[in-house]
């Protein structure tokens, strides 16, 4: 069921899918392959989703070394992000995501592609860096984006790059909810699925495609925009 950088456990009320690829748990395409494996297994087994980090980071972003690579390999890696970002997004079950340390890039909009979103108190940044990184901001990233994040909160994230400590990214809208350490995030995240175990999961699906259907479809598009277009950093 695992690969080397994504783990799957499964218990009672949820399933666990774990992220674990080196000091900055960067996504690339073994890690996406991981986490849409283990999204399947899930779906299967019928559970709520924890998806998680290791201790001191959720994740940093796409692999850079990919992303430098060439223009093809970078509009490679962010189209499949971006699809991971869709499928999260209207994922049938509930997803949570127990944020236990940095979440910067990617790692910031797989925050804003969960259903509910868990940070930890402390020195952490939150927030979508591209801009920083002399990065145009990807259309299907404008996309998810909007869907999360009020107008304010995406002019300075998206436009002006900023970062935010984890208390200012709950209001900014990356974060619903603080645990007070890093030991405390997985725990709080099994109480909070032990409530989402108790939704009628149907209706969840369902409304949580009636909400989200403009979402998705600006997403879509925003994903063949991408596909026309070409990735640059720097």
């Amino acid at each position: 069921m695992d690969n080397q950088l994504v783990t799957y456990q499964s218990e009672e009320n949820f399933a666990l899918i774990t992220i674990n690829n080196g000091k900055a748990n960067a996504i690339n395409h073994e890690v996406i392959d991981g986490l849409n494996t283990s999204f399947s297994k899930a779906e299967e087994e019928g559970k709520v989703v924890i998806l998680t980090g290791t201790a001191g980071i959720f994740s940093g972003g796409f692999d850079l070394k990919i992303m430098k690579s060439s223009p093809d390999a970078a509009k490679k890696l962010v189209t499949k992000g971006s699809q991971l970002s869709h499928r999260m997004l209207s994922f049938p079950l509930p997803i949570i995501i127990a944020c236990n340390g940095h979440a910067i890039a990617k790692g910031a909009f797989l925050l804003l592609s969960a259903d509910y979103r868990i940070g930890v108190e402390g020195d952490f940044k939150i927030g979508l860096n591209e801009v920083l990184i002399g990065m145009t901001m990807h259309h299907a990233g404008i996309a998810i984006a909007k869907s999360r994040l009020s107008e304010v909160y995406l002019n300075r994230s998206v436009v002006n790059a900023e970062i935010y400590n984890p208390k200012d990214a709950v209001r900014a809208g990356f974060l619903d909810l603080l645990a007070p350490s890093v030991e405390a995030v997985i725990p709080t995240a099994k109480k909070v699925a032990g409530m989402f175990s108790q939704l009628n999961i149907k209706a969840h699906a369902q409304t949580k495609l009636r909400v989200r259907q403009q979402h998705l479809s600006d997403l879509k598009d925003g994903i063949q925009k991408d596909l026309d277009s070409v990735v640059k950093i720097g």
